[in-house]
């Protein structure tokens, strides 16, 4: 089932308030950890699925690709990104579920998802399509939320009598499957999937890996309010890996 609580009107105001809808990828935690990964964009075609604001896109075109692709489920989303991109006519967008895009094969040299695969139940078919589209040499990185902080589904810490901080559940890692989690005070649905499972779909696709990184909050962003308990768990994990040269 491909859920889209994005277009649901209070879910989608909750979410424009967040930092980094608000600041764009500086007001992201793991941003300074994936910019450091990110491959040359001068001349490259790039595909962003899950796009959502289009922040990537337009980091892509300011950094020399020569196209933008991106794939959102979210008509509102999607308004927001042709409204920030609308500079760039080399910027174009699809509204559909990541896992129905139908690009011929070798249309692009990079793909990149931030924080969408863990909405996708069938991953492997995915990764499959996505090397498929990717040309010889091309980069896949994405980001997603740690199988330590999707295993038990709660997503929340555990805390004492007075609302301090005890630890962070980590229960029924090895079930992988559908989760319900309360994101923005909204009840969506993600998929849990191991660590294992995650690598080994990527090289049973054909792509060698090349970084394997949990990112951890920057140093300039620890005054933030809970900042500091990220240090605790791991909450993200990214992944990038490149396709065979012919």
């Amino acid at each position: 089932m491909k859920e889209n609580p994005y277009d649901n009107d209070k879910f989608f105001a909750k979410y424009s308030q967040m930092p980094r809808s608000v600041q764009g990828l500086e007001g992201a935690g793991e941003w300074e950890t994936l910019q450091s990964l990110l491959p040359d964009f001068k001349g490259k075609r790039l595909l962003d699925l899950g796009c959502g604001y289009g922040w990537h896109c337009a980091y892509a075109m300011e950094h020399g690709a020569f196209s933008a692709a991106g794939v959102d489920i979210s008509h509102r989303m999607l308004e927001v990104a042709q409204e920030k991109t609308k500079q760039w006519d080399q910027v174009k967008y699809y509204c559909c579920a990541m896992e129905d895009i139908s690009f011929p094969a070798e249309s692009f040299d990079i793909a990149l998802s931030s924080l969408a695969f863990h909405y996708v139940e069938n991953f492997s078919p995915l990764i499959h399509k996505i090397y498929s589209v990717l040309k010889p040499g091309g980069t896949l990185i994405f980001s997603v939320e740690h199988p330590v902080f999707t295993a038990s589904g709660s997503q929340d810490w555990y805390y004492d009598s007075e609302g301090k901080i005890l630890h962070f559940p980590v229960d029924n890692y090895y079930y992988e499957g559908k989760r319900s989690a309360v994101f923005l005070g909204e009840s969506i649905t993600k998929y849990h999937r191991t660590l294992t499972t995650y690598l080994n779909t990527v090289l049973t696709a054909g792509f060698t890996l090349q970084n394997i990184v949990e990112p951890q909050p920057p140093a300039h962003m620890m005054d933030i309010p809970g900042m500091k308990d990220e240090m605790r768990r791991p909450m993200m994990l990214i992944v990038k890996c490149i396709k065979a040269a012919e």
